[in-house]
């Protein structure tokens, strides 16, 4: 059996919809700052950076990223 080795993602949800990008296509890479992935997405979107500002980046094990807006309880 083969094994495929899967692209590493960007995933964006960005008001209210999800974008899975590959990491190649940003080019963004786990050395790279929350400021320069946040960058990279909003090149990608096309809207200012600003519009990140309240937004959270985790980098996965794996090499995947998430962009969501940082949740607020309560």
């Amino acid at each position: 059996m083969t094994q495929q080795v899967q692209e590493a993602v960007v995933h964006i949800r960005f008001e209210g919809k999800s974008h899975d990008i590959p990491v190649s296509e940003m080019d963004v890479g786990q050395s790279s700052s929350d400021e320069q992935i946040k960058t990279a997405v909003a090149n990608f979107l096309e809207v200012d950076l600003d519009k990140l500002e309240n937004y959270v980046v985790t980098h996965h094990k794996n090499g995947n990223f998430t962009i969501r807006p940082e949740a607020v309880f309560g």
